[in-house]
């Protein structure tokens, strides 16, 4: 990270105010790249970008290269001429602007871009024809898979014909042939979707607002990915997973995390040096300034689950990479920032890579009060500048949910700390004890910001249905908000 104190929001793109259902690229991006400048912050940190599964959730995507198709914003493509307003506004995009309606937009979004699609003349652009030969390591394969996928009605790739699943030449020409405009309309996305990011992000960047990018270490089993390159992963002869990813049990779930990716292997992917990692971290870094890795820890050790276990409890720690796969990292990024997040189990190993990367890790407050003065996530125990303070991530509660559920020790100890007298004062003290540490980045929820209960907690871990659904309502950002923001930046020299 830049040596400098800054803080920052995170809030997804999906979580954006628009009329279409969920946030987009478009105006009220813009709007809140200004609204980030007027409150003198640097960072607009986002969740993964890439296109969602079932279950929606951004760290299980259909691909570790593309954009979300969601996320075009269809009133560029209107003043392209590309759709007319009528056809934007006949369909259905949910009834609820605090939430995303997943369910809708399958339904309306894929409709409304093939119109678009239909009227471009994209393939006689010089801009697309530089993006086909910038994106040539992944974009065919995953535009054939993405419309295999909508050929096979969403169906996993892992269940298809064996001359699909198995990649025999003559069954991959032949679908090929069939699905060939299907396949361009899937090129047409993903080159809507990186003009648009593009110019967003220059605009921010313009305004001094660097974006951090968070990436998964993990892949989703039925991905691109995966299906394009099934020997990196630890699959059997039926390309079914031996071994998935997870974390054990903790004081969090006795039953552990059970995420279900499939494992890497780690030995296969060392002898062609980490070619795949370092075409995916080089693609990570042409989309974002700073790069957060997502359970870093797995990178020194994980937890393998053997694939016919239901839960975490039966798995075993197993050696990672370490610092072979941080070089190519380094390699790879040149002049982005890398953020280790360093939750979890962190071993004294974990802790010499990262001191030896000089990446930084994270700070919780939200695990700073469980317990005494001795916590290291309270910011009196931080050693160095070099980390990052959160008042709680996407995983966790909302600061005003969080401390509804402490005893009343742990808020007496917690308002001791803070110096406050009422518990409604903790949100924003948390924010003040976060601005004023050394630590030289300060990131928050937009959720804690605006003060927000449970109703608005992005993700449950370990539970499907309800996730990564929540949206900001237009005018709740206001300029009370800002002034605060920019008092504190201020007053604590951010």
């Amino acid at each position: 990270m830049k040596k400098k104190r800054g803080a920052g929001i995170l809030l997804p793109i999906s979580s954006l105010p628009s009329p279409y259902g969920i946030g987009t690229l478009g105006a009220e991006a813009y709007a809140f790249v200004d609204q980030l400048a007027e409150a003198k912050q640097s960072y607009w940190q986002v969740l993964p970008v890439g296109p969602t599964s079932f279950g929606d959730s951004p760290y299980q995507s259909f691909s570790a290269f593309a954009g979300n198709p969601y996320f075009i914003d269809l009133d560029t493509l209107k003043e392209d001429g590309l759709l007319l307003s009528e056809e934007i506004e006949e369909q259905y995009w949910g009834d609820d602007a605090s939430e995303v309606d997943y369910a809708a937009l399958y339904e309306a979004r894929f409709e409304v871009l093939h119109k678009a699609y239909a009227r471009s003349d994209h393939k006689m652009q010089e801009d697309y024809q530089a993006f086909l030969a910038k994106s040539s390591y992944w974009l065919e394969d995953y535009s054939f898979y993405m419309a295999l996928k909508f050929h096979f009605h969403g169906q996993e790739w892992s269940l298809w014909e064996d001359g699909l699943k198995f990649r025999h030449k003559e069954t991959l020409r032949k679908f090929e042939d069939l699905l060939a405009e299907e396949i361009d309309f899937w090129k047409f996305c993903q080159y809507q979707f990186f003009m648009q990011w593009s110019r967003l992000k220059r605009y921010a960047n313009s305004k001094s607002i660097r974006i951090i990018g968070d990436i998964p270490l993990y892949v989703a089993m039925d991905s691109a990915d995966v299906w394009t390159h099934s020997d990196l992963f630890e699959l059997d002869e039926r390309k079914k997973p031996i071994h998935v990813a997870g974390v054990p049990p903790d004081c969090f779930s006795e039953d552990g995390q059970r995420w279900g990716n499939p494992l890497y292997r780690w030995k296969r992917m060392k002898r062609d040096h980490y070619a795949w990692w370092y075409q995916r971290m080089k693609a990570n870094a042409a989309l974002y300034d700073v790069i957060r890795i997502d359970h870093f820890i797995g990178i020194v050790n994980y937890w393998s689950i053997p694939a016919s276990c239901p839960t975490a409890v039966e798995g075993e720690w197993r050696k990672g990479p370490g610092r072979h796969l941080t070089k190519v990292i380094r390699k790879a990024t040149k002049g982005s920032d890398i953020i280790a997040e360093d939750l979890g189990i962190v071993s004294d190993k974990v802790r010499a890579l990262i001191n030896e990367t000089g990446w930084p890790g994270m700070k919780i407050l939200e695990f700073a009060f469980d317990g005494d003065a001795s916590n290291e996530y309270l910011p009196h125990q931080y050693k160095n500048t070099n980390c990052l303070v959160y008042g709680g991530t996407h995983d966790n509660q909302t600061l005003l949910g969080y401390y509804g559920n402490k005893s009343d020790k742990e808020l007496k100890f917690m308002m001791n700390y803070l110096h406050i007298k009422r518990v409604s004062q903790i949100p924003k003290a948390m924010l003040r004890a976060a601005y004023a540490s050394i630590a030289d980045t300060v990131i928050f929820q937009m959720q804690d910001i605006l003060e927000l209960d449970d109703t608005a907690r992005m993700n449950e871990p370990s539970t499907v249905g309800t996730n990564w659904r929540w949206r900001m309502q237009p005018g709740a950002f206001d300029g009370k908000k800002i002034k605060m923001l920019r008092k504190m930046c201020k007053l604590y020299a951010r």
